[in-house]
């Protein structure tokens, strides 16, 4: 069963897409099948045939993926709004890309001008991955202070960049950087204590240095958009505090680029807050999977296919 007044909405990132993606859902609710064609109809070109058909390798590449993240939540979003009128939970958070959903869940920022907003993002830091090529890795089951400090140890010996770009969990953080360095952690991260270190499928290095080439940019499309103060706590990736005014929205995403995404202390503060729920609008099952780490007694439930919305629905609340 869940309370909303005690629940939290999330929004996935880039790494959750899949080929397919809010496909059921446009094909069986009309909402969702005009969400996708408004989307189509503001960026020039289809969308929907990405998200639903692919290939994988279009899918994938930044400026595509986050479009398609963002329109897919919020087709579902939409869906579950309609089924559950005056629906208003306590909390919102996205992560990386996701906080983009959240805040137009939220009503901070329209949905044209989220698509917008979203397209510039993806395209800015795509031109910076490819003007300064980077690389990212997962490194699993070693403490966020031995991951910072193992970075630390590689630039100072290297002079190449790497940093701590995602605290996702406890036992999971994410290292962004030059490709070199990237590699000699690595190399580094068994010995240090790490269970595993493995490169993830990226040529950017999101949320590091290397992305203050992409901030120019997406700064001015930043600037020249409304922003409303959002109806719900949508809480900040930076900070892990409540972005409450179109001020520090802005500051939040033009400082989001380069900084590390907080997750774990993002989480930790809804629940220290009072949530017992935890709804992930949207591809793939990431976020909750990381909520079973930072807090498995919390209730997680996932909205990515219609099979499992209807389910939801059906079941008591």
């Amino acid at each position: 069963m869940i309370n909303w007044q005690t629940a939290a909405a999330l929004f996935p990132g880039q790494g959750s897409q899949v080929v397919g993606m809010g496909g059921d859902f446009a094909e069986r609710y009309a909402v969702a099948r005009a969400t996708f064609a408004q989307a189509d109809e503001i960026l020039g070109y289809s969308l929907s045939e990405i998200c639903w058909a692919g290939p994988a390798e279009t899918l994938n590449q930044t400026k595509h993926t986050q479009p398609a993240l963002y329109v897919s939540s919020i087709a579902i979003w939409r869906v579950l709004q309609e089924a559950l009128p005056g629906l208003k939970p306590a909390w919102m958070a996205g992560h990386s890309l996701g906080e983009l959903t959240a805040l137009t869940a939220a009503g901070a920022l329209s949905f044209d001008a989220g698509v917008r907003l979203v397209q510039a993002r993806g395209h800015f830091m795509q031109q910076a991955g490819e003007q300064i090529p980077g690389a990212m890795a997962a490194v699993l089951a070693l403490d966020m202070s031995r991951v910072e400090a193992l970075c630390a140890t590689i630039t100072s010996e290297t002079g190449g960049t790497v940093v701590l770009a995602n605290d996702n969990c406890p036992g999971q953080a994410v290292v962004s950087g030059e490709v070199e360095a990237v590699d000699r952690l690595i190399e580094l991260a068994a010995g240090a204590g790490a269970r595993r270190a493995v490169k993830l499928a990226v040529s950017i290095a999101a949320h590091s240095p290397l992305m203050a080439a992409a901030q120019a940019g997406f700064r001015q499309a930043v600037h020249e958009t409304t922003f409303s103060p959002p109806t719900v706590p949508v809480i900040s990736n930076v900070t892990a505090l409540p972005l409450t005014h179109p001020d520090e929205i802005r500051h939040e995403l033009d400082q989001q680029l380069t900084q590390s995404v907080r997750w774990t202390d993002s989480m930790r503060a809804i629940i220290a807050a009072g949530a017992e729920s935890f709804v992930e609008v949207g591809a793939g099952a990431v976020l909750t999977g990381l909520m079973r780490r930072i807090d498995r007694a919390k209730t997680r439930v996932n909205l990515n296919t219609v099979a499992a919305f209807e389910r939801f629905l059906d079941s008591p609340r």
